[in-house]
């Protein structure tokens, strides 16, 4: 669960970051044109494809939750954002994990990375907007080895997802599909401008190419 903190842009910003802040965050990677699907040929396949991109989307928008509270358990104790130690330490584990379910692991550890550094776009808006306005600073400190424990299960999860959505993830259309998925989150999550653009950036390496 996210801390409330009061960045949620207006009803118009929130459509325009859905129509472009998301996409072309996403498209930075080079994931592909982001266009609709009724305007390309075999629309079900990539429907289709929508649907088991999902998964991977909603679990790296769960992964982003996590930040607030990684952000507050920082806060205040001098701690930096970047941790590399803990960085190849969950790079090294879901390479592992990668092989275990038959995912390439080289592909797991370059969406990852994304996934770490969106991460780090949450701590470090977060640490802005509490300087700006320490009256919305965390007044409690989470316990960050449970936060932890939480994203590792999520970690887990994710690498899943990964081994599961190879044929969507290189399909011709991914790009598009990602964006539709990565906004149907962003809707039912209601993520506010931070969260929005930081989800664009953590699937950034999702499609192939």
């Amino acid at each position: 669960m996210r801390l409330a903190v009061s960045t949620r842009p207006t009803r118009s910003a929130r459509r325009l970051l859905a129509a472009g802040v998301l996409g072309a965050t996403l498209l930075a990677g080079g994931g592909g044109t982001a266009v609709a699907a009724a305007d390309r040929p075999g629309a079900g396949a990539v429907t289709g494809s929508s649907a088991r991109l999902r998964p991977l989307a909603e679990l790296s928008a769960r992964r982003l939750a996590t930040a607030d509270l990684v952000a507050a358990a920082k806060y205040g104790t001098g701690s930096p954002v970047d941790d590399p130690a803990r960085e190849r330490q969950v790079l090294d584990t879901v390479a592992a994990q990668a092989t275990e379910a038959g995912a390439d692991p080289e592909v797991t550890v370059r969406i990852f990375r994304d996934q770490i550094e969106a991460n780090k776009v949450v701590q470090r808006g977060l640490f802005r907007h509490w300087d700006a306005d320490p009256a919305q600073a965390p007044t409690e400190r989470p316990d960050l080895a449970e936060v932890r424990a939480e994203i590792n299960r999520v970690n887990a999860e994710l690498v899943r997802g990964i081994a599961a959505s190879t044929g969507a993830r290189t399909a011709p259309y991914c790009g598009a599909m990602l964006v539709a998925a990565a906004d149907g989150v962003r809707r039912a999550d209601r993520l506010d401008a931070l969260h929005t653009v930081a989800l664009g950036r953590s699937l950034r390496s999702v499609c192939a190419g």
